[in-house]
């Protein structure tokens, strides 16, 4: 058995890999599409993976890979009866996928069709516009608990990570909800006490311990939560939005100063311009001065090869 899997192994590496990399001597061109074509099909899979990832098709997948690997290895042993039952079941699976998931391939290939082809793969505009959307939620979010003199902390991650204020907290890893953000600081419950940390589009963590600010400036009618909320905003670039449980009113924290008492659409625009306009704009910008640089590069190479 061993010799048999010897010779197999020696044959495919001789009509596949060995005449591949000789193909590729002959031709080095060859070299550019070959590339070109593994980070197609990186690509393709990897957001594949991310799409079937938290669907019920995960666990399909997982049963297809095993089903794959149980029929290669039927074969590798020469187990002819297990290997004609598996090669059959996958020969019916392909027909059994189609028929079962047949709304989710639908959307899939409606999406292909649409202008909203950038969504379905993630690509950045998606971001941003996922991040309005989590920002009009905490804004929903805020105003609900602020009529009900309900006192809240969300804490929203930007570029300086806060691992350390995350890890005081019981992880959530939750999608962004005002029903679930509400839910969190309702009196006498469980995470009531504490900040919520909005991070990546989630709801990371609630009940975190946050750093007070302690400075004598700072006005004395202050209570903790609004401290805490300064505190954290010296400390990393968080925005941070806090609702009083004393008089209802709706504050945000930046850069180490509080914005106090601000109404719903101001906090909007305070939280679409600090986080969503600022945050991609500069990003575009950055990537707009690297391929500058790149270009202004390959053209002084040219400039010195023709001298």
């Amino acid at each position: 058995m061993i010799e048999n899997f010897s010779n197999i192994f020696k044959n495919f590496y001789n009509q596949n890999i060995l005449a591949y990399i000789q193909s590729l001597q002959e031709y080095p061109v060859k070299l550019i599409s070959l590339i070109l074509d593994l980070a197609i099909v990186i690509f393709l899979a990897y957001h594949l993976l991310k799409i079937v990832k938290d669907s019920r098709a995960w666990q399909l997948v997982k049963g297809i890979a095993l089903l794959i690997v149980a029929t290669a290895l039927s074969s590798l042993f020469n187990l002819k009866i297990l290997n004609y039952i598996l090669s059959a079941v996958m020969n019916w699976g392909v027909i059994l996928i189609f028929i079962i998931f047949q709304p989710e391939l639908r959307r899939a290939l409606e999406q292909l069709g649409t202008n909203r082809f950038e969504k379905y793969f993630g690509i950045e505009n998606d971001k941003a516009s996922k991040t309005k959307e989590d920002i009009y939620k905490i804004v929903i979010a805020a105003t609900e608990l602020a009529k009900d003199k309900i006192g809240a902390l969300i804490v929203i991650e930007r570029d300086i990570q806060i691992k350390d204020i995350i890890a005081t907290g019981v992880e959530l890893n939750a999608v962004v909800s005002p029903q679930l953000l509400v839910n969190i600081f309702q009196p006498k419950t469980p995470l009531h006490d504490g900040a919520v940390i909005i991070s990546n589009n989630k709801i990371v963590a609630a009940a975190c311990m946050l750093p007070l600010a302690g400075d004598k400036d700072i006005a004395q009618e202050l209570g903790t939560r609004h401290r805490a909320a300064i505190g954290i905003s010296k400390e990393s670039d968080s925005i941070v939005v806090v609702v009083s449980e004393e008089t209802g009113k709706i504050s945000v924290a930046k850069d180490g100063t509080l914005i106090a008492d601000v109404r719903e659409d101001v906090l909007k625009k305070i939280l679409i311009s600090n986080i969503v306009t600022k945050r991609f704009s500069e990003e575009k910008q950055n990537r707009k001065n690297t391929f500058s640089k790149i270009k202004e590069m390959v053209s002084s190479k040219k400039n010195k090869e023709v001298k």
